[in-house]
């Protein structure tokens, strides 16, 4: 699917274009989603170079992720993405040109989404591809400041069920989760840093102030937010230790009460297996009130060695 944003006459207008159609004068952003075969020989036609397909979009070297050719400068970046309670990551193919800005991507992205909401309504006034890349790039650096958010209250949830819970397996899957999640999101930050840089090197003396303050605004964000991705690491580092803590006292109380049945119950079982040989002289044997002297014994022994485990504090 091919998705044009056209800006005229003070005016920002989205086109959906197909392939027998021409890129509109006027085009500030070309958004192509899933694009099949003939629709990147359509981009083809505009390009003076070859486009990147989905393997080289995916690659995590710096010199396929930021380059420059006769096209502009490209950007292939990480977009965070929320799953249900898991984060994954998108990457998406920037090619920043002096016309207009193009994208390639394989997977939906709600920050997209949101940018082009934001921009039928009107609440973003963006006259050149470079803004656009940025208030693009502002909207990811805000979502991973909220990602970082979820994660810490999703952390003092956990710190209060570690104590608490019963399901300790439910408390390691949260846990391996949010590792996971803050990963992604460190990541997505670290890619972020990586593109702004890339870019602000590339553009030196290019854009606009008020284009470099926020550069540099996102910039300052992103090394702030970089200490509390680090402090959720260390945090679930904690809680970890914390759980398998005390999964391991939860697993000592129950070798205890093991370990006390079974002293507790020695004696009696002495005495039991004392009175169970069958010799001949044996005087208990032959004797009316034997057996219940030997119940009364076990009872007796048993009960002695309790009270005995209980005054030294042992239960």
């Amino acid at each position: 699917m091919i998705t044009a944003y056209v800006f005229q006459a003070n005016k920002l207008s989205i086109v959906e274009l197909n392939i027998r159609d021409s890129v509109p004068e006027g085009t500030l952003w070309l958004d192509l989603y899933k694009p099949e075969d003939d629709e990147r020989e359509w981009l083809r036609g505009y390009s003076a170079e070859e486009l990147p397909d989905e393997e080289d979009i995916n690659e995590i070297e710096a010199s396929a992720r930021f380059y420059q050719n006769k096209d502009g400068l490209h950007i292939n970046s990480l977009f965070p993405q929320r799953v249900g309670q898991d984060v994954k990551g998108v990457n998406v193919s920037f090619n920043l040109r002096p016309q207009f800005l193009v994208t390639l991507r394989e997977d939906d992205v709600g920050l997209i989404r949101l940018l082009r909401n934001y921009l039928r309504l009107g609440r973003l006034e963006v006259q050149t591809p470079q803004a656009l890349f940025l208030e693009l790039f502002n909207l990811k650096v805000d979502y991973l400041s909220d990602l970082i958010e979820d994660v810490y209250s999703v952390l003092d949830n956990v710190g209060e069920q570690v104590f608490q819970s019963d399901e300790l397996d439910d408390v390691f899957k949260l846990i391996t989760l949010q590792e996971d999640s803050n990963g992604k999101i460190r990541l997505s930050l670290l890619d972020t840093q990586r593109s702004l840089r890339y870019m602000q090197r590339y553009y030196r003396g290019k854009l606009t102030e008020e284009d470099l303050k926020d550069l540099r605004e996102m910039l300052s964000d992103i090394e702030s937010l970089m200490p509390h991705s680090q402090f959720i690491f260390d945090k679930l580092n904690f809680l970890l230790d914390a759980a398998m803590g005390f999964s391991g006292l939860q697993q000592n109380k129950i070798i205890k009460i093991f370990s006390v049945a079974a002293v507790i119950f020695l004696p009696p079982t002495v005495i039991a297996s004392a009175y169970g040989m069958n010799f001949t002289n044996m005087p208990e044997l032959e004797w009316q009130w034997g057996y219940p002297m030997a119940i009364m014994m076990m009872i007796g022994s048993a009960a002695s060695t309790y009270f005995f485990f209980k005054r030294k504090g042992w239960l």
